[in-house]
């Protein structure tokens, strides 16, 4: 129950942060597309009196890799039964990923530290993107390695797929970084983060709620829930299906990330696009009362 409690913690938190990622992008780009750069961060909206308010996005973010670096270490002291007189591998990978953590904290707090004293610690956007390129490609490592040495065959699917989730958004962070006016991949970035939130959901029913393990897979009763080797498939058939099932669940996430996207786009279009329209309302007015001058003022010269 612990494990599903965190999987379902880490997936609110990556899809919150996604989805703020693309309200804000696309308000920005909308406002205004000419001006328009990719932002380590969006600033939440706040009245002028409470500037604390600002870096809300920045304190949650903290908060939340805090708890993951927490969990991360307390898994990596927890003992398999299975493992008599061995490292079990779950320690050193559940290491690993804190390791990855402790520096995605690093960052943060960098660009916190950035932007309240600038004079103490300037931090360009685009060498924060390259950071976050670097670090999200050794979470593509971490994962890649940890689904290579799993024993749980659906615990290694799940991992691998997160991994390559990871190198997408390292993928895009790198972009970014060279092409911060690239709105296209500033939206895919926040469209990978929600990915990786339904994904780590996905891997956590996948794993230890029982009416989601598929059919031919169970867990094992002998093993600390969490933990390398506890969820099994004992026939290679069920193996194959299992592996295929995750595949077509992960497709029906992306269709729904999808939706997701053009939802947002359209709504933040729609609330933007009005006040842009009246704005130009006047326009024609204007130009009207100006020729209606002219025609006096042509009538007059003739009379």
């Amino acid at each position: 129950m612990a494990a599903l409690m965190y999987q379902l913690f880490s997936s609110s938190a990556l899809v919150s942060l996604g989805l703020y990622q693309l309200i804000n992008t696309t308000r920005n780009h909308l406002k205004s597309p000419q001006s328009y750069s990719a932002k380590p961060f969006h600033p939440f909206p706040s009245p002028s009196s409470n500037h604390r308010l600002k870096h809300l996005q920045l304190y949650l973010l903290i908060l939340c890799l805090v708890i993951a670096f927490a969990h991360q270490l307390f898994i990596s002291t927890q003992s398999d039964p299975l493992v008599k007189g061995h490292t079990p591998v779950h320690r050193l990978t559940s290491l690993q990923s804190a390791a990855v953590l402790f520096l995605f904290i690093l960052l943060s707090l960098s660009l916190l530290l950035s932007d309240t004293a600038s004079a103490l610690l300037p931090f360009p956007p685009d060498l924060f993107f390259a950071l976050a390129s670097a670090l999200f490609f050794l979470q593509y490592s971490v994962s890649s390695s940890a689904a290579s040495v799993q024993i749980s065959d659906l615990q290694a699917k799940c991992d691998s797929v997160s991994a390559r989730i990871s190198a997408l958004t390292s993928l895009l962070c790198l972009i970014l970084a060279c092409q911060p006016r690239l709105f296209v991949a500033d939206v895919t970035l926040g469209a990978a983060l929600c990915l990786q939130g339904l994904w780590v959901l996905q891997t956590g029913l996948s794993l230890y709620v029982e009416a989601f393990i598929p059919e031919g897979c169970h867990g094992l009763l002998d093993v600390i829930s969490g933990v390398e080797g506890s969820t099994k498939c004992e026939l290679e058939d069920s193996r194959l299906r299992a592996v295929a099932i995750l595949d077509l669940v992960f497709l029906v996430h992306v269709m729904f990330v999808i939706l997701i996207v053009m939802v947002t786009y359209a709504a933040v279009a729609k609330s933007v696009g009005i006040r842009r329209l009246g704005s130009y309302e006047a326009l024609p007015t204007t130009a009207a009362d100006n020729n209606h001058i002219q025609m006096k003022a042509l009538t007059g010269t003739q009379a």
